[in-house]
């Protein structure tokens, strides 16, 4: 009896596997460290399944820092999670897409556990759905990180070290206002089943205890499903090209940090743009993935020229006879009054009639001190934000000389209906994802890191000339010839 149950199901996964119509199922576990609670908005792990014909799609989004290498996940994660899926469903690991939102919440140790769980609840609840896509907009929660300063070199925005003075700074990198989004309904009665929204931001804005939390991406997945059709849907959010991409507000002291503001905002954006998309039973489902070969950098070069830039900016401090603590005072009575500064106008006046010029001079000693007290303020500053990236740069370079000349990447392109998707195991800077959307034949391509593995940083090989001046070009462990393997990859998947 129990053969006959066993073999009911067999054909009965067997038939939905191959059915013509487009099958979708959403499934959600918390997956928070136990003993750090997270109040309402804990992380989760969510699946999307998706069959159409003899093709199976897994979507997974991790509200976690990365799939593996840093934060609480760890190899061999995905490796347990595709086979698992394999054994239990037939899912093959091509068809599987694990997506990081690079929130910094604590999750639990047995995550693998708790994805496969995630997976077997969508899997066992698929039903027909009509499928369609599109975009939203917002462009006011995030910033581009990247300073452009007058000298010509680039910084970037980090609580590791203090932002640059004002009168330095040229100008800001691009953003991505783009949300893209598809949204899956049934139907049996209409009401959608699961969305997908896809949009470049870290989501490390946390909240004001500073507690465990899945940040501003998890507030925008509970706007979404607190308003969209009856409230039953899932939401996935899908994390974009966000490496050189803040949330606004990142470095204010005068404000709590606090991501619901941010997922707020974002949660009514993608619903404006759901609610325009039309959705068809019509749906084309493709999946495929590629294990690319890259490059490591030798990063020796640039660490020892950052050794003799930082040994130089050493040199270049010199004594002054102020400390803080007369320093302050000084500035703020300096840029009070700076006709006046020292006294009142009438001595200076009195010094004037006098033909004396006793308190002018005074104030020209003070100017002259304070300008030094500064310079070595911004040299100090200049240095700590070097030594810092530096030592991301020695980091990788002793990883890179332990492992080898090259690193394995791996590729996936996801393709559902209108909607396309490539994706990287990395950090990728904003301006890869917008060079490869520019490029592609497709209008609603989209590009996401942190996907299936973590490589750190990928920036683009201009900004590759910056090491040391951006963590983003300074945590990489890739040659520049990456960014020309990827993309030739992704436009050519694109393109089939």
């Amino acid at each position: 009896m129990k053969f006959v149950a066993l073999f009911l199901f067999a054909l009965l996964s067997a038939s939905s596997a191959f059915s013509d119509e487009l099958l979708a199922g959403a499934g959600r576990v918390d997956i928070t460290r136990p003993g750090a609670d997270a109040g309402s908005n804990p992380p989760l792990v969510k699946a999307l399944v998706l069959s159409r014909g003899g093709t199976n799609a897994v979507i997974i989004t991790l509200d976690a820092v990365a799939v593996a290498e840093i934060g609480s996940i760890r190899d061999p994660y995905l490796a347990e999670v595709r086979t698992a899926l394999t054994e239990s469903f037939g899912i093959g690991p091509e068809s599987v897409l694990v997506n990081a939102s690079h929130c910094h919440a604590l999750v639990a140790d047995d995550i693998a556990e708790r994805t496969i769980e995630a997976v077997k609840l969508a899997w066992e609840s698929r039903v027909p759905v009509k499928a369609g896509a599109g975009v939203g907009h917002e462009d006011s929660i995030m910033e581009n990180r990247r300073l452009k300063m007058k000298s010509g070199a680039e910084i970037d925005v980090r609580h590791a070290y203090a932002l640059p003075p004002d009168d330095e700074v040229a100008a800001v990198g691009p953003l991505d206002p783009r949300i893209g989004l598809l949204r899956f309904d049934r139907i049996d009665n209409g009401q959608p089943l699961a969305v997908i929204y896809q949009f470049a931001c870290h989501p490390i804005q946390g909240v004001p205890g500073g507690g465990n939390t899945a940040d501003l991406t998890g507030f925008a997945s509970q706007v979404i499903e607190a308003n969209l059709g009856d409230g039953g849907a899932t939401a996935l959010f899908l994390q974009g090209c966000g490496g050189d991409i803040n949330p606004v507000l990142y470095k204010s002291v005068n404000l709590p940090r606090d991501g619901e503001m941010h997922g707020n905002k974002l949660g009514l954006s993608a619903l404006a743009g759901l609610r325009q998309i039309e959705t068809n039973a019509d749906v084309p489902l493709a999946i495929t993935s590629e294990i690319l070969t890259l490059p490591r950098a030798d990063l020796a070069p640039r660490i020892t020229e950052m050794e003799k830039e930082i040994d130089g900016l050493v040199d270049s401090l010199k004594g002054t006879k102020l400390n803080f603590e007369t320093f302050l005072p000084l500035y703020v009575k300096y840029h009070l009054n700076g006709d006046f500064p020292s006294e009142s106008s009438h001595r200076y006046l009195q010094d004037e009639l006098l033909k004396k010029e006793d308190w002018k001079t005074l104030d020209a000693n003070n100017a002259a001190a304070m300008d030094a007290y500064l310079r070595n303020i911004r040299v100090m500053e200049d240095l700590t934000r070097r030594q810092i990236n530096l030592a991301l740069l020695e980091r990788h370079q002793a990883a890179n000389v332990k492992a080898g000349k090259t690193v394995e990447a791996e590729v996936v392109s996801l393709r559902i209906g209108e909607f396309r998707l490539v994706t990287f195991p990395a950090e990728l800077t904003v301006e890869v994802g917008l060079g490869i959307r520019e490029k592609s034949p497709h209008p609603l391509t989209f590009v996401s890191g942190y996907t299936n593995g973590y490589l750190y940083y990928a920036p683009t090989v201009a900004q590759m000339k910056n090491r040391g001046g951006a963590q983003e070009d300074s945590d990489c462990l890739l040659a520049s010839e990456w960014q020309g393997i990827f993309e030739g990859t992704a436009l050519r998947l694109l393109g089939e």
